[in-house]
């Protein structure tokens, strides 16, 4: 459990304010007198390197010698606004983009790993109807289920940030293409500012093992995206996270962008929102995503440790995310609808490898069985060459079958092809003048890193032609 114990002693002045402070807060502890407990005494010694200094206090297992108030509101999440606790995990995007907004904003938060901390797993159960969603928020009582941004910001009532600087161009979207941009652009010393919807990195963030990207035999997508965040950073690029765009309007000359808590004001713009996975479409599916269905191996794996999963696609995706699967799950069934994948042999010589992989080919998937506990059961499937049915059982599905732009905000800004691609030309530019797009969510574009790192180049040269016109 979330369980405080302060070591300490009457006569202790900071025992004393430590003790008034958690009381004052409405938070439960338990003091240990040193003066009366041998075993207290050497354990706070042990702590402190044979140095009897008190208070010492083991919050949720981690030690702290005489914190002061400021370092315990810190610690604990205490604010005006009340106490706050985000129950997440370390590879979780929407967890990561709520710590963002918490620092950014300055707001104390107390952070539970619940990979590090079995005990809070039954907390945010309970709190969803068995369900393991994260990041779960309390600020005092009010609950909050992964919230965005601005549902925070209103529980939390923090005032609406208001911007007034004029960036030479704003980038919508960081993952490698609108970082890239962004880093060609600063050491051209055009000011950029990235809005990024969820978390920097964008898809290959959320890959757990990058072989392809030049200069690295192999690198984590994390680690990678780092670099890359760093870098433009660096340069001097302003980035913010949890900024869902939602209007781009041309007024004098200057393109307003509205997110939904804010307006930015640019004298350009680039599109790199990227693309997010298809899904299959079949029944049962829109009731257990999030639950039983996935598009993320490594965001959800880790829930399915020593159980099986099914992966549902034949492409690199799938291939790759299944042999991510295969290294810690009891068995990993994938599922293709042809004959033969088509993914890259590198993924495919790497199969027959492994002894908790199993293929399935020629099936077309038809639906998700659920049990009368309204739990995933099994991915009923037809083989398209006999035209009989089965149910292939396991705890879990990870559905990777193709991607799809994330242009929905700009439908009726610029052009697009039928499938909702934005088109482009010479230097990334789009139909509208100073408007330009790079990466996945580009007519054209391949969907790899090194690639999304190249179409940044492009935009950039692109920006700098218009900004010096």
């Amino acid at each position: 459990m979330n369980e405080i114990t302060l070591y300490g002693a009457d006569w202790c002045p900071d025992c004393r304010r430590a003790k008034a402070f958690l009381s004052e807060n409405n938070i439960d502890f338990t003091f240990i007198d040193v003066d009366l407990d041998e075993a207290a005494t050497k354990k706070v010694e042990a702590i402190n390197k044979g140095k009897r200094i008190i208070p010492t206090l083991i919050i949720n297992g981690k030690s702290y010698t005489n914190p002061d108030n400021a370092a315990l509101s810190s610690i604990l999440g205490i604010n005006e606004q009340g106490r706050v606790i985000l129950y997440g995990a370390d590879w979780c995007p929407d967890c990561i983009k709520s710590k963002s907004f918490l620092v950014d904003n300055k707001i104390n938060f107390q952070y539970i790993n619940i990979d590090e901390n079995e005990w809070a797993i039954p907390i945010i159960e309970k709190i969803n109807n068995g369900k393991r969603k994260i990041p779960t928020i309390l600020i005092d009582e009010d609950i909050l289920v992964e919230p965005e941004n601005e549902a925070l910001r209103i529980a939390l009532k923090l005032d609406e940030e208001k911007i007034t600087k004029v960036f030479d161009s704003i980038i919508i979207g960081a993952g490698a293409a609108g970082l890239t941009t962004s880093i060609y652009a600063q050491r051209d010393r055009f000011s950029t500012l990235i809005l990024e919807k969820k978390t920097v990195g964008g898809n290959a963030f959320l890959t757990e093992k990058i072989e392809n990207y030049p200069g690295f035999t192999s690198i984590s997508g994390p680690d990678l995206m780092d670099k890359m965040e760093e870098q433009a950073r660096i340069y001097g690029a302003t980035i913010k996270t949890g900024e869902e765009v939602v209007s781009i309007e041309k007024v004098n000359n200057l393109f307003n962008v509205r997110t939904k808590t804010n307006l930015f004001f640019g004298r350009s713009v680039v599109l790199s929102t990227g693309s997010t996975y298809e899904k299959l479409n079949i029944p049962g599916e829109s009731e257990l995503i999030g639950v039983s269905v996935h598009f993320c191996a490594t965001c959800d794996g880790a829930f399915y440790r020593d159980r099986e999963v099914i992966v549902v696609g034949g492409g690199n995706s799938a291939l790759e995310e299944g042999i991510f699967l295969s290294g810690f799950t009891k068995k990993v069934k994938i599922i293709n609808r042809r004959a033969s994948f088509k993914a890259s042999q590198t993924y495919i010589d790497k199969l027959p490898e492994l002894d908790n992989v199993e293929t399935h080919y020629n099936k077309d998937a038809l639906a998700l069985d659920i049990d009368q506990d309204g739990k995933f059961a099994g991915l009923r499937v037809r083989d398209s060459i006999t035209g009989e049915e089965e149910v292939i059982s396991a705890d879990g599905v990870f559905i990777f079958v193709g991607l799809k732009p994330n242009n929905a905000s700009f439908k009726g800004l610029v052009e697009m092809n039928e499938r909702g691609f934005i088109t482009t030309t010479g230097l990334a530019k789009t139909s509208v003048h100073g408007i330009f797009a790079a990466g996945d969510n580009r007519e054209g574009a391949i969907a790899q890193v090194a690639a999304a790192t190249g179409e940044g180049v492009l935009a950039s040269y692109g920006l700098r032609e218009f900004l010096k016109n």
